[in-house]
């Protein structure tokens, strides 16, 4: 904790203001926290995006879905940011930081000091390489902008080619096919998420999505998109063709590390930052999607593309600025639904975790728990939160569990705690935390 003198001192802002990169949930999160936490310097809000900040995940989700309306939920209305004297300046890239001049540089030649700088750029998503990529009906997600062009073209009939069955892919072949197109998902491993999941709740999504009408092409290698002026075939390396009028390439993120790579931070798949938020420049800090950081769980270097991630990174970017403790980080947590069914996740599940079912999944509701080393590690709730909030406290203090009693769903899962074992450290401290450094 810093002295009094010098909490008074950042607490006025000196003369310049926290400059804030990127107006996403992070971002904006940071922005807020600062004033609820009486920061009483200038703040600015730089976004290369026009128009007031945006919620991403309605983009695959609600957006989509047949009668919709097409503007996406504002994180905040403006007059949120007005009485609270938050600057914006929105439709402006930032094209370079001066670290040793403390200022960064606008597309449009304006250049800002800043008396902390904070990067939330988050991230875009990964492109599609193939020969054809290039041609009109391919596609990404990731903005306001991309979700409004699939939505056009997503008329009945429309053929649909998903490249991709991760939480993006599939969210969009659920509403694609409630809006009565033909979608083909092609996924190059052998079950949907299997990057963020288990084989049962991969086995359990597919199936619904084949009620559906949703067609699943497996092992499948994309090595190119045919047409003329549009996308008309998606190619597979074993020299199937699928027809396609719209492909729409869900195959992950990037970090958008750039702005702080050219200025001289370190990155590594990520803006490396500590338990603070604090780069490798004392100055500047870097939150949400675009960062990379040691777990306080389990010790792994990790980036989390996540909502509530991005949130509790900027309650400590803010907490740290204004020389102020932050909230005990809560365990991550992730969700999505598809067709109606709500899968919300907690923890980070390893591949090589035991996979503990509780309940039948043919039941359309059941729960997986993650076990590594005999503690519990992450969960998976399908269509019910019986489990969740439980499991959540469980994990944050690394409680070894009886693998018989867990997988009894009428035994609350407190009551597959291994009794006469102590758990392991609860969550860190903010002063554990704070010496956690990458």
């Amino acid at each position: 904790m810093r002295d009094n003198e010098q909490e008074r001192e950042l607490m006025a802002g000196a003369t310049a203001p926290v400059v804030i990169v990127g107006a996403g949930h992070s971002g904006v999160a940071v922005a807020a926290g600062l004033r609820t936490r009486g920061w009483e310097g200038g703040i600015l809000l730089l976004e290369a995006e026009k128009g007031t900040p945006y919620e991403r995940p309605p983009l695959s989700k609600e957006l989509l879905k047949p009668g919709a309306d097409d503007e996406s939920a504002v994180l905040r209305k403006e007059k949120f940011y007005q009485d609270r004297r938050i600057d914006r300046a929105a439709g402006l890239a930032v094209e370079s930081i001066d670290r040793q001049g403390r200022t960064v540089l606008l597309a449009d030649g304006s250049r800002h000091a800043y008396h902390r700088l904070v990067i939330a750029t988050g991230s875009r998503a990964r492109p599609l390489t193939v020969p054809g990529a290039g041609l009109s009906g391919v596609q990404a997600l990731r903005t306001k902008d991309d979700a409004l062009e699939l939505k056009r073209h997503l008329a009945a009939g429309t053929r649909v080619a998903i490249i991709g069955a991760g939480y993006i892919g599939l969210e969009v072949a659920a509403a694609a096919a409630a809006r009565g197109c033909e979608v083909t998902v092609l996924e190059f491993q052998d079950r949907v998420m299997s990057r963020v999941t288990s084989a049962p709740v991969s086995r359990h999504f597919e199936q619904l999505h084949e009620r559906h009408g949703v067609r699943f092409v497996f092992g499948a290698a994309v090595t190119g998109i045919e047409g003329t002026q549009r996308a008309e075939r998606v190619v597979t390396a074993d020299g199937a063709a699928f027809h396609a009028d719209v492909v729409l390439a869900g195959i992950g993120v990037i970090p958008n590390q750039e702005l702080a790579a050219e200025a001289g931070i370190e990155c590594r798949d990520g803006i490396l930052v500590d338990a603070d938020g604090l780069t490798s420049d004392a100055t500047i800090y870097a939150t949400g999607d675009a960062t990379r950081f040691t777990s306080p769980i389990d010790g792994a270097s990790q980036r989390l593309e996540c909502i509530q991630n991005a949130q509790a990174q900027a309650d400590r970017v803010a907490a740290h600025i204004t020389g102020q403790q932050a909230a005990v980080p809560e365990i991550p947590w992730f969700w999505t639904v598809q067709h109606g069914v709500r899968l919300q996740t907690a923890g980070v599940r390893h591949p090589d975790d035991e996979v503990i079912v509780r309940g039948d999944p043919a039941s359309g509701s059941f729960a997986v728990v993650y076990l590594r080393d005999g503690r519990l590690a992450a969960v998976d709730t399908v269509a019910g939160l019986t489990d969740f909030r439980p499991a959540r406290k469980l994990i944050a203090q690394g409680a070894r569990m009886d693998p018989t009693l867990a997988a009894d769903p009428g035994i609350h899962l407190s009551e597959a705690v291994l009794s006469g074992v102590e758990h392991s450290s609860p969550a860190p401290t903010h002063a554990e935390l704070a010496a956690a450094r990458i």
